[in-house]
């Protein structure tokens, strides 16, 4: 039964990866020396656990009462 959960988990890691926060020196890189901006506006990404949601379904399963 747990099989279910670890693909669930599986996916989410892979998205995880996509919303990586960009490093501090991308932000001096991109909007100059003397800008302050968090390094998530660099991101390609954006997703916040309110606004957006994966939207990930467990795998199919066989029905316990066909076998």
């Amino acid at each position: 039964m747990g099989k279910p959960k670890y693909q669930k988990k599986v996916k989410l890691t892979r998205q995880n990866k996509k919303t990586k926060w960009a490093p501090v020196w991308v932000v001096v890189k991109k909007m100059g020396m003397g800008k302050k901006a968090h390094p998530s506006s660099v991101t390609h990404v954006k997703r916040h656990w309110m606004r957006t949601k994966l939207k990930i379904k467990p795998r199919r399963q066989k029905k316990q009462q066909l076998g």
